[in-house]
Protein backbone atom coordinates (compact mmCIF):
# COMPACT_ATOMS: atom_id res chain seq x y z
CA UNK A 1 0.00 0.00 0.00
CA UNK A 2 1.25 3.45 -0.89
CA UNK A 3 1.74 5.85 2.00
CA UNK A 4 -0.54 8.20 0.11
CA UNK A 5 -3.41 5.76 0.67
CA UNK A 6 -3.60 6.89 4.29
CA UNK A 7 -5.30 10.15 3.30
CA UNK A 8 -9.01 10.03 3.95
CA UNK A 9 -11.49 10.99 1.28
CA UNK A 10 -12.91 13.78 3.35
CA UNK A 11 -16.06 15.76 2.86
CA UNK A 12 -14.11 18.94 3.45
CA UNK A 13 -15.98 22.19 3.18
CA UNK A 14 -15.53 24.03 -0.07
CA UNK A 15 -13.13 26.90 0.47
CA UNK A 16 -13.42 29.94 -1.76
CA UNK A 17 -10.04 31.53 -2.44
CA UNK A 18 -9.48 35.19 -3.19
CA UNK A 19 -8.18 35.07 -6.75
CA UNK A 20 -6.75 38.57 -6.43
CA UNK A 21 -3.95 37.20 -4.28
CA UNK A 22 -0.80 35.91 -5.84
CA UNK A 23 0.23 32.30 -5.36
CA UNK A 24 3.24 33.25 -3.27
CA UNK A 25 2.06 35.98 -0.92
CA UNK A 26 -0.26 35.74 2.08
CA UNK A 27 -1.34 39.40 2.02
CA UNK A 28 -0.46 39.78 5.70
CA UNK A 29 -2.68 37.00 7.01
CA UNK A 30 -2.32 35.88 10.61
CA UNK A 31 -1.16 32.27 10.59
CA UNK A 32 -1.29 30.47 13.94
CA UNK A 33 0.64 27.26 14.47
CA UNK A 34 -0.18 24.89 17.31
CA UNK A 35 3.01 23.02 18.22
CA UNK A 36 6.70 23.76 18.38
CA UNK A 37 8.54 20.95 16.68
CA UNK A 38 10.06 20.43 13.26
CA UNK A 39 6.74 20.76 11.44
CA UNK A 40 5.94 23.99 13.26
CA UNK A 41 9.38 25.40 12.48
CA UNK A 42 9.10 24.51 8.80
CA UNK A 43 5.68 26.13 8.66
CA UNK A 44 6.91 29.29 10.38
CA UNK A 45 9.77 29.68 7.91
CA UNK A 46 7.47 29.12 4.92
CA UNK A 47 4.80 31.48 6.26
CA UNK A 48 7.41 34.15 6.91
CA UNK A 49 8.66 33.83 3.35
CA UNK A 50 5.09 34.36 2.17
CA UNK A 51 4.63 37.54 4.16
CA UNK A 52 2.29 36.26 6.84
CA UNK A 53 2.17 37.28 10.46
CA UNK A 54 3.03 34.11 12.38
CA UNK A 55 2.27 33.03 15.94
CA UNK A 56 3.50 29.73 17.32
CA UNK A 57 1.77 28.38 20.42
CA UNK A 58 3.80 25.66 22.07
CA UNK A 59 3.42 23.70 25.29
CA UNK A 60 4.94 20.46 26.55
CA UNK A 61 8.40 19.76 25.18
CA UNK A 62 10.66 22.74 24.80
CA UNK A 63 10.83 24.44 21.44
CA UNK A 64 12.11 22.06 18.77
CA UNK A 65 9.85 19.19 19.76
CA UNK A 66 10.60 15.49 19.78
CA UNK A 67 13.40 15.16 17.22
CA UNK A 68 15.98 17.51 18.64
CA UNK A 69 15.07 17.17 22.32
CA UNK A 70 14.12 13.56 23.03
CA UNK A 71 14.18 11.69 19.72
CA UNK A 72 16.43 11.68 16.68
CA UNK A 73 19.36 13.74 17.95
CA UNK A 74 19.90 12.23 21.43
CA UNK A 75 19.17 8.69 20.30
CA UNK A 76 21.55 8.75 17.34
CA UNK A 77 24.31 10.33 19.44
CA UNK A 78 24.01 7.59 22.06
CA UNK A 79 23.66 4.88 19.40
CA UNK A 80 26.98 6.00 17.92
CA UNK A 81 28.59 6.04 21.35
CA UNK A 82 27.34 2.54 22.03
CA UNK A 83 28.68 1.43 18.66
CA UNK A 84 32.13 2.83 19.49
CA UNK A 85 32.13 0.90 22.76
CA UNK A 86 30.98 -2.29 21.06
CA UNK A 87 33.42 -2.16 18.16
CA UNK A 88 36.40 -1.58 20.40
CA UNK A 89 35.56 -4.83 22.14
CA UNK A 90 34.57 -6.80 19.03
CA UNK A 91 36.64 -5.64 16.07
CA UNK A 92 37.52 -8.25 13.40
CA UNK A 93 41.18 -7.44 12.77
CA UNK A 94 44.09 -9.72 13.63
CA UNK A 95 47.03 -8.48 15.69
CA UNK A 96 45.16 -5.59 17.30
CA UNK A 97 44.26 -5.68 20.98
CA UNK A 98 41.62 -3.20 22.07
CA UNK A 99 38.98 -2.91 24.73
CA UNK A 100 36.45 -0.39 25.96
CA UNK A 101 34.28 0.19 29.00
CA UNK A 102 31.83 2.80 30.18
CA UNK A 103 33.92 4.63 32.76
CA UNK A 104 31.60 7.61 33.28
CA UNK A 105 28.01 7.18 32.14
CA UNK A 106 27.03 10.61 33.45
CA UNK A 107 29.70 12.23 31.28
CA UNK A 108 28.28 10.45 28.23
CA UNK A 109 24.78 11.69 29.02
CA UNK A 110 26.10 15.20 29.60
CA UNK A 111 27.81 15.18 26.20
CA UNK A 112 24.48 14.18 24.70
CA UNK A 113 22.77 17.04 26.56
CA UNK A 114 25.34 19.52 25.31
CA UNK A 115 24.74 18.40 21.73
CA UNK A 116 20.97 18.64 22.13
CA UNK A 117 21.24 22.10 23.71
CA UNK A 118 23.51 23.30 20.89
CA UNK A 119 21.24 22.06 18.13
CA UNK A 120 18.08 23.24 19.85
CA UNK A 121 19.58 26.71 20.16
CA UNK A 122 21.16 27.03 16.72
CA UNK A 123 18.56 25.19 14.63
CA UNK A 124 15.43 26.35 16.40
CA UNK A 125 15.76 29.26 18.82
CA UNK A 126 18.22 31.34 16.82
CA UNK A 127 16.53 30.74 13.50
CA UNK A 128 13.05 31.37 14.87
CA UNK A 129 13.97 34.72 16.35
CA UNK A 130 15.55 35.78 13.07
CA UNK A 131 12.23 35.39 11.26
CA UNK A 132 10.19 38.54 10.52
CA UNK A 133 6.68 39.12 11.92
CA UNK A 134 6.88 36.05 14.12
CA UNK A 135 5.88 35.59 17.75
CA UNK A 136 5.86 32.67 20.12
CA UNK A 137 3.56 31.97 23.07
CA UNK A 138 4.46 29.35 25.66
CA UNK A 139 1.31 27.50 26.60
CA UNK A 140 -1.24 24.97 25.43
CA UNK A 141 -3.51 26.30 22.73
CA UNK A 142 -7.14 25.20 22.38
CA UNK A 143 -9.36 25.86 19.39
CA UNK A 144 -12.59 27.37 20.69
CA UNK A 145 -14.23 28.28 17.42
CA UNK A 146 -13.53 29.09 13.77
CA UNK A 147 -10.29 31.08 13.68
CA UNK A 148 -10.14 31.37 17.48
CA UNK A 149 -7.54 29.83 19.81
CA UNK A 150 -7.51 30.17 23.57
CA UNK A 151 -4.13 30.18 25.29
CA UNK A 152 -3.24 31.28 28.80
CA UNK A 153 -6.73 32.71 29.26
CA UNK A 154 -6.61 34.89 26.14
CA UNK A 155 -8.18 34.51 22.71
CA UNK A 156 -5.97 34.66 19.63
CA UNK A 157 -7.67 35.23 16.28
CA UNK A 158 -6.26 33.63 13.14
CA UNK A 159 -6.98 33.66 9.43
CA UNK A 160 -5.61 30.13 9.15
CA UNK A 161 -4.47 27.51 11.66
CA UNK A 162 -1.96 24.69 11.36
CA UNK A 163 -2.10 21.87 13.91
CA UNK A 164 1.41 20.44 14.31
CA UNK A 165 1.35 19.12 17.87
CA UNK A 166 3.10 15.85 17.10
CA UNK A 167 2.79 12.55 18.93
CA UNK A 168 4.06 10.93 22.07
CA UNK A 169 4.68 7.44 23.38
CA UNK A 170 1.65 5.15 23.39
CA UNK A 171 1.47 3.25 26.69
CA UNK A 172 -0.44 -0.03 26.58
CA UNK A 173 -3.11 -0.73 29.16
CA UNK A 174 -1.29 -3.37 31.16
CA UNK A 175 -2.22 -4.01 34.77
CA UNK A 176 0.36 -2.57 37.17
CA UNK A 177 2.50 -0.88 34.51
CA UNK A 178 1.67 2.67 35.57
CA UNK A 179 2.29 1.99 39.26
CA UNK A 180 5.50 0.07 38.61
CA UNK A 181 7.10 2.90 36.64
CA UNK A 182 8.56 2.79 33.17
CA UNK A 183 10.85 4.66 30.80
CA UNK A 184 10.04 6.14 27.40
CA UNK A 185 12.27 7.80 24.81
CA UNK A 186 11.81 11.03 26.78
CA UNK A 187 13.26 9.63 30.00
CA UNK A 188 15.56 6.80 28.91
CA UNK A 189 18.12 9.17 27.43
CA UNK A 190 18.24 11.17 30.66
CA UNK A 191 19.21 8.37 33.05
CA UNK A 192 22.07 9.23 35.39
CA UNK A 193 23.06 5.60 35.79
CA UNK A 194 23.26 2.79 33.26
CA UNK A 195 20.61 0.19 34.12
CA UNK A 196 21.98 -3.22 35.00
CA UNK A 197 19.10 -4.77 33.08
CA UNK A 198 16.20 -3.60 30.95
CA UNK A 199 12.99 -5.01 29.51
CA UNK A 200 11.96 -3.33 26.27
CA UNK A 201 8.29 -3.55 25.32
CA UNK A 202 7.89 -3.38 21.55
CA UNK A 203 9.60 -4.62 18.42
CA UNK A 204 9.69 -1.79 15.93
CA UNK A 205 12.24 0.90 15.22
CA UNK A 206 12.38 2.74 18.56
CA UNK A 207 12.39 -0.51 20.50
CA UNK A 208 15.11 -2.09 18.37
CA UNK A 209 17.39 0.94 18.26
CA UNK A 210 17.15 1.51 22.00
CA UNK A 211 17.48 -2.16 22.93
CA UNK A 212 20.71 -2.56 20.99
CA UNK A 213 22.05 0.75 22.26
CA UNK A 214 21.59 -0.12 25.93
CA UNK A 215 22.90 -3.63 25.35
CA UNK A 216 26.07 -2.28 23.76
CA UNK A 217 26.51 0.15 26.62
CA UNK A 218 26.40 -2.76 29.08
CA UNK A 219 22.80 -3.41 30.12
CA UNK A 220 21.30 -6.89 29.96
CA UNK A 221 18.36 -6.40 27.60
CA UNK A 222 15.25 -8.47 26.96
CA UNK A 223 12.88 -7.37 24.22
CA UNK A 224 9.25 -8.49 24.39
CA UNK A 225 7.30 -8.25 21.12
CA UNK A 226 3.59 -8.99 20.70
CA UNK A 227 3.71 -10.18 17.10
CA UNK A 228 5.48 -13.25 15.78
CA UNK A 229 8.42 -11.22 14.43
CA UNK A 230 10.14 -7.94 15.06
CA UNK A 231 9.33 -5.38 12.35
CA UNK A 232 6.25 -7.41 11.40
CA UNK A 233 5.54 -5.32 8.30
CA UNK A 234 8.86 -6.30 6.73
CA UNK A 235 9.74 -9.58 5.04
CA UNK A 236 10.77 -12.54 7.16
CA UNK A 237 14.22 -12.89 5.58
CA UNK A 238 15.12 -9.39 6.78
CA UNK A 239 13.61 -9.67 10.26
CA UNK A 240 14.99 -13.15 10.89
CA UNK A 241 18.50 -12.08 9.94
CA UNK A 242 18.35 -8.91 12.05
CA UNK A 243 17.02 -10.94 14.98
CA UNK A 244 19.97 -13.28 14.68
CA UNK A 245 22.49 -10.41 14.75
CA UNK A 246 20.90 -8.82 17.80
CA UNK A 247 20.76 -12.12 19.65
CA UNK A 248 24.41 -12.83 18.88
CA UNK A 249 25.21 -9.53 20.62
CA UNK A 250 23.24 -10.62 23.67
CA UNK A 251 19.81 -9.03 23.20
CA UNK A 252 17.19 -11.58 24.20
CA UNK A 253 14.26 -11.32 21.78
CA UNK A 254 10.97 -12.92 22.75
CA UNK A 255 8.08 -12.81 20.27
CA UNK A 256 4.45 -13.89 20.51
CA UNK A 257 4.16 -12.13 23.86
CA UNK A 258 0.82 -11.31 25.52
CA UNK A 259 1.51 -9.09 28.53
CA UNK A 260 -0.47 -9.96 31.66
CA UNK A 261 0.70 -7.66 34.44
CA UNK A 262 3.65 -5.73 35.81
CA UNK A 263 4.73 -5.31 39.41
CA UNK A 264 7.71 -4.22 41.49
CA UNK A 265 9.61 -6.52 43.81
CA UNK A 266 12.28 -4.47 45.51
CA UNK A 267 14.51 -2.94 42.87
CA UNK A 268 13.22 -5.18 40.11
CA UNK A 269 10.32 -4.80 37.73
CA UNK A 270 8.49 -8.08 37.19
CA UNK A 271 6.63 -8.69 33.94
CA UNK A 272 4.29 -11.64 33.72
CA UNK A 273 3.24 -12.70 30.26
CA UNK A 274 2.10 -15.54 28.09
CA UNK A 275 4.48 -16.49 25.29
CA UNK A 276 2.77 -18.61 22.68
CA UNK A 277 0.30 -19.58 25.38
CA UNK A 278 2.90 -20.50 28.02
CA UNK A 279 3.18 -18.46 31.22
CA UNK A 280 6.56 -16.78 31.69
CA UNK A 281 8.06 -14.19 34.03
CA UNK A 282 10.72 -11.62 33.16
CA UNK A 283 12.59 -9.33 35.54
CA UNK A 284 14.80 -6.28 35.06
CA UNK A 285 15.78 -3.10 36.83
CA UNK A 286 14.01 -0.91 34.23
CA UNK A 287 11.16 -1.20 31.74
CA UNK A 288 11.25 0.78 28.52
CA UNK A 289 7.93 1.23 26.72
CA UNK A 290 8.33 1.49 22.93
CA UNK A 291 4.99 0.23 21.68
CA UNK A 292 4.09 2.91 19.16
CA UNK A 293 2.97 6.53 19.10
CA UNK A 294 -0.24 8.32 19.96
CA UNK A 295 -1.22 11.81 18.73
CA UNK A 296 -1.08 14.90 20.90
CA UNK A 297 -4.68 15.96 20.38
CA UNK A 298 -5.92 16.04 23.97
CA UNK A 299 -7.66 19.30 24.90
CA UNK A 300 -7.09 20.81 21.46
CA UNK A 301 -10.77 21.59 21.07
CA UNK A 302 -11.17 19.54 17.90
CA UNK A 303 -14.85 18.96 18.58
CA UNK A 304 -15.54 22.69 18.68
CA UNK A 305 -14.89 22.94 14.94
CA UNK A 306 -15.76 19.34 14.02
CA UNK A 307 -12.27 18.15 13.12
CA UNK A 308 -12.40 14.44 12.35
CA UNK A 309 -9.91 11.91 13.67
CA UNK A 310 -9.28 8.29 12.77
CA UNK A 311 -9.73 5.22 14.95
CA UNK A 312 -6.38 5.83 16.67
CA UNK A 313 -7.05 9.51 17.26
CA UNK A 314 -4.82 10.92 14.51
CA UNK A 315 -6.24 13.93 12.70
CA UNK A 316 -7.79 13.13 9.34
CA UNK A 317 -6.66 15.28 6.44
CA UNK A 318 -7.18 15.21 2.71
CA UNK A 319 -4.30 15.11 0.24
CA UNK A 320 -3.81 18.87 0.52
CA UNK A 321 -3.46 18.46 4.30
CA UNK A 322 -6.70 20.26 5.10
CA UNK A 323 -8.78 18.96 8.00
CA UNK A 324 -12.56 18.71 7.98
CA UNK A 325 -12.73 22.27 9.33
CA UNK A 326 -12.38 25.27 6.98
CA UNK A 327 -9.10 27.12 7.30
CA UNK A 328 -7.49 24.50 9.54
CA UNK A 329 -4.69 22.30 8.28
CA UNK A 330 -2.59 19.64 10.03
CA UNK A 331 0.88 18.21 9.44
CA UNK A 332 3.51 16.02 11.05
CA UNK A 333 3.12 13.16 13.47
CA UNK A 334 -0.32 14.33 14.60
CA UNK A 335 -1.76 13.05 11.30
CA UNK A 336 -0.09 9.63 11.61
CA UNK A 337 2.25 7.60 9.45
CA UNK A 338 4.77 8.19 8.06
CA UNK A 339 6.12 9.76 11.24
CA UNK A 340 9.53 11.08 10.22
CA UNK A 341 11.01 14.48 10.88
CA UNK A 342 11.66 15.06 7.19
CA UNK A 343 8.10 14.18 6.16
CA UNK A 344 6.76 16.41 8.93
CA UNK A 345 8.77 19.37 7.67
CA UNK A 346 7.69 18.71 4.09
CA UNK A 347 4.02 18.39 5.04
CA UNK A 348 4.09 21.57 7.09
CA UNK A 349 5.61 23.66 4.32
CA UNK A 350 3.10 22.35 1.80
CA UNK A 351 0.14 22.85 4.16
CA UNK A 352 1.29 26.39 4.85
CA UNK A 353 1.49 27.22 1.16
CA UNK A 354 -1.98 25.80 0.57
CA UNK A 355 -3.41 27.67 3.54
CA UNK A 356 -1.91 31.05 2.76
CA UNK A 357 -1.97 31.18 -1.04
CA UNK A 358 -5.11 29.24 -1.81
CA UNK A 359 -3.33 26.56 -3.81
CA UNK A 360 -4.34 22.92 -3.69
CA UNK A 361 -0.97 21.22 -3.92
CA UNK A 362 -1.19 17.55 -3.04
CA UNK A 363 1.22 15.78 -0.75
CA UNK A 364 3.40 13.22 -2.53
CA UNK A 365 5.89 10.97 -0.79
CA UNK A 366 6.94 8.50 -3.44
CA UNK A 367 9.64 7.46 -3.25
CA UNK A 368 9.97 7.67 0.54
CA UNK A 369 13.30 6.49 2.01
CA UNK A 370 13.34 5.32 5.62
CA UNK A 371 15.97 4.03 8.04
CA UNK A 372 16.15 2.06 11.28
CA UNK A 373 19.43 2.85 13.02
CA UNK A 374 20.27 -0.56 14.33
CA UNK A 375 23.64 -2.05 13.43
CA UNK A 376 23.40 -3.34 10.76
CA UNK A 377 20.99 -0.65 9.67
CA UNK A 378 17.66 -1.45 8.08
CA UNK A 379 16.84 0.84 5.17
CA UNK A 380 14.07 0.78 2.64
CA UNK A 381 12.38 2.58 -0.19
CA UNK A 382 9.38 1.80 -2.33
CA UNK A 383 7.77 -1.64 -2.40
CA UNK A 384 9.02 -4.96 -1.15
CA UNK A 385 8.40 -8.03 -3.28
CA UNK A 386 5.07 -8.96 -1.66
CA UNK A 387 3.72 -5.43 -2.01
CA UNK A 388 4.81 -5.27 -5.64
CA UNK A 389 3.07 -8.54 -6.50
CA UNK A 390 -0.05 -7.41 -4.64
CA UNK A 391 -0.14 -4.34 -6.89
CA UNK A 392 -0.07 -6.50 -9.99
CA UNK A 393 3.56 -5.82 -10.87
CA UNK A 394 5.49 -8.60 -12.59
CA UNK A 395 8.13 -8.33 -9.89
CA UNK A 396 11.59 -9.83 -9.83
CA UNK A 397 14.01 -9.73 -6.90
CA UNK A 398 17.79 -9.57 -6.74
CA UNK A 399 19.39 -10.24 -3.36
CA UNK A 400 23.10 -9.57 -2.91
CA UNK A 401 24.82 -10.68 0.31
CA UNK A 402 26.90 -7.90 1.85
CA UNK A 403 29.80 -10.36 1.99
CA UNK A 404 30.11 -10.08 -1.82
CA UNK A 405 30.75 -6.33 -1.73
CA UNK A 406 34.54 -5.74 -1.90
CA UNK A 407 34.32 -2.88 0.61
CA UNK A 408 32.66 -5.20 3.12
CA UNK A 409 35.23 -7.93 2.50
CA UNK A 410 38.07 -5.49 3.16
CA UNK A 411 36.38 -4.42 6.38
CA UNK A 412 35.74 -8.06 7.40
CA UNK A 413 32.05 -7.20 7.55
CA UNK A 414 29.67 -9.78 6.11
CA UNK A 415 26.36 -9.00 7.80
CA UNK A 416 23.27 -8.35 5.75
CA UNK A 417 22.17 -7.99 2.15
CA UNK A 418 20.96 -5.59 -0.52
CA UNK A 419 17.65 -6.51 -2.12
CA UNK A 420 16.36 -4.80 -5.26
CA UNK A 421 12.85 -5.30 -6.65
CA UNK A 422 12.21 -4.46 -10.30
CA UNK A 423 9.38 -4.69 -12.79
CA UNK A 424 10.39 -7.39 -15.28
CA UNK A 425 8.41 -5.78 -18.07
CA UNK A 426 9.94 -2.29 -17.81
CA UNK A 427 13.27 -2.95 -16.03
CA UNK A 428 12.25 -0.19 -13.61
CA UNK A 429 13.20 -0.32 -9.95
CA UNK A 430 10.08 -0.37 -7.77
CA UNK A 431 11.67 -0.87 -4.34
CA UNK A 432 14.64 -1.90 -2.27
CA UNK A 433 15.48 -3.21 1.17
CA UNK A 434 18.94 -2.95 2.70
CA UNK A 435 20.30 -4.67 5.79
CA UNK A 436 23.90 -3.53 6.12
CA UNK A 437 26.26 -1.46 8.28
CA UNK A 438 25.69 2.16 7.17
CA UNK A 439 23.24 0.78 4.63
CA UNK A 440 21.18 3.97 4.79
CA UNK A 441 23.88 5.71 2.74
CA UNK A 442 22.74 3.70 -0.30
CA UNK A 443 19.17 4.96 -0.29
CA UNK A 444 19.39 8.17 -2.26
CA UNK A 445 20.82 6.56 -5.40
CA UNK A 446 17.91 4.15 -5.26
CA UNK A 447 15.45 6.98 -4.58
CA UNK A 448 16.61 8.84 -7.67
CA UNK A 449 16.36 5.68 -9.74
CA UNK A 450 12.74 5.21 -8.70
CA UNK A 451 11.83 8.88 -8.98
CA UNK A 452 13.28 9.35 -12.45
CA UNK A 453 12.54 5.85 -13.74
CA UNK A 454 16.16 4.93 -14.35
CA UNK A 455 16.30 1.34 -15.65
CA UNK A 456 18.04 -1.19 -13.45
CA UNK A 457 20.35 -1.96 -16.37
CA UNK A 458 21.58 1.65 -16.15
CA UNK A 459 22.44 1.16 -12.46
CA UNK A 460 24.39 -1.93 -13.46
CA UNK A 461 26.33 -0.01 -16.13
CA UNK A 462 27.09 3.13 -14.11
CA UNK A 463 30.62 3.62 -12.83
CA UNK A 464 30.76 3.06 -9.08
CA UNK A 465 34.06 3.62 -7.25
CA UNK A 466 35.76 0.40 -6.23
CA UNK A 467 35.81 -0.38 -2.52
CA UNK A 468 32.79 1.74 -1.69
CA UNK A 469 29.59 0.45 -0.19
CA UNK A 470 27.66 2.01 -3.07
CA UNK A 471 29.28 -0.54 -5.37
CA UNK A 472 26.84 -2.94 -3.76
CA UNK A 473 23.99 -1.26 -5.66
CA UNK A 474 25.78 -1.93 -8.94
CA UNK A 475 26.43 -5.56 -8.00
CA UNK A 476 22.84 -6.07 -6.88
CA UNK A 477 21.66 -4.65 -10.21
CA UNK A 478 24.04 -6.94 -12.11
CA UNK A 479 22.76 -9.89 -10.06
CA UNK A 480 19.43 -9.82 -11.88
CA UNK A 481 21.20 -11.29 -14.90
CA UNK A 482 24.54 -12.63 -13.68
CA UNK A 483 25.89 -14.46 -10.66
CA UNK A 484 28.07 -11.86 -8.86
CA UNK A 485 30.20 -14.66 -7.40
CA UNK A 486 31.50 -15.38 -10.90
CA UNK A 487 32.60 -11.79 -11.55
CA UNK A 488 36.03 -10.29 -11.02
CA UNK A 489 36.64 -7.08 -9.08
CA UNK A 490 35.22 -3.92 -10.61
CA UNK A 491 32.64 -6.09 -12.32
CA UNK A 492 31.09 -4.86 -15.56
Amino acid sequence: MSVNDRFAVLDTPEVTHDTSKTSTMSDGQHFVILGGGSAAMSAAIKAGEMGAKVTIINGGLRFGGTCVNVGCVPSKALIRAAEANHRANHHPFSGISASSRISDFKALIQQKRDLVDHMQQTKYEDIFYSLPNTARIDGFGKIVGPGKIEVNGEIIEADNILIATGATQYVPDVSGLEDSGYLTNESAFELDELPESMIVLGGRYIALETAQMFSRLGSRVTLLQRSARILPNESADLTDELTSYLEIEGVQIITGVALQNVSREGDLAVVKAEVDGIARTFTASEILVATGRTPNTQNLGLDSVEIAVDERGFIRVNDTLQTTAPGIFAAGDVIGDPMFVYTAAYEAALATENALSGTDKKVEYEPLPWVIFTDPQVAGIGLDEEQAIAQGINAETSKLPVALIPRAAAAHEDRGFIKLIRDRETDRLVGARVLAPEGSELLMELALAIRYKIPVSELANMLHPYLTLSEGVKLAAIAFDKDPETLSCCAV
